[in-house]
């Protein structure tokens, strides 16, 4: 049984990103949902919550100790805002990448283009919502529950502080 609120909070955090990412590739492997490129990068902050946690757990409480989380509250934010962004392009509130969202071909050869043999795939738009529920797609969960996320690495820090 845990009885250190802090590492509690710590293993909460982490994990929750953990449970993010997990449910992400669940998503996109066994749904069959391909990400965005903004969904793509809504991946990498939580990768580092994650590696951040791992750090905390095992860090002393000094001074580094103390300071990771902020850092995983620092990546929960970044990709909360990371989703922010893309909820905002989701409803048309304003332009979102141009790979993304005018069905670009950037990145392909003119002689993939052109050859029947080679299959280019279909451009993920970022700019159409994919799956929702309760009226918020991924991307809107993505930024709740990040941010309470953000919340509970805050209270790590609260606790590793004292």
């Amino acid at each position: 049984m845990i009885t250190d609120t802090r590492t509690f909070a710590i293993l909460l955090a982490a994990g929750g990103s953990a449970a993010l990412l997990a449910g992400a590739f669940a998503f996109q492997y066994l749904g069959g949902l391909a990400p965005c490129q903004l969904c793509l990068w809504q991946r990498w902050p939580h990768a580092a919550a994650v590696l951040v946690g791992v750090l905390a757990l095992v860090a002393a409480r000094g001074i580094a100790g103390r300071a990771l989380p902020l850092m995983g509250a620092l990546a929960a934010l970044a990709t909360a805002g990371i989703g922010v962004f893309h909820v905002g392009v989701e409803q048309k509130r304003w332009e979102g990448l141009a790979s993304c969202t005018a069905g670009s071909i950037s990145g392909i050869s003119t002689a993939d283009l052109l050859n029947p043999d080679v299959e280019v795939g279909a451009v993920v738009r970022c700019d159409e919502i994919a799956w929702q529920m309760l009226g918020l797609s991924m991307a809107g969960w993505n930024v709740v529950l990040s941010v309470a996320l953000a919340l509970v690495w805050i209270s790590a820090y609260r606790r590793s502080a004292r």
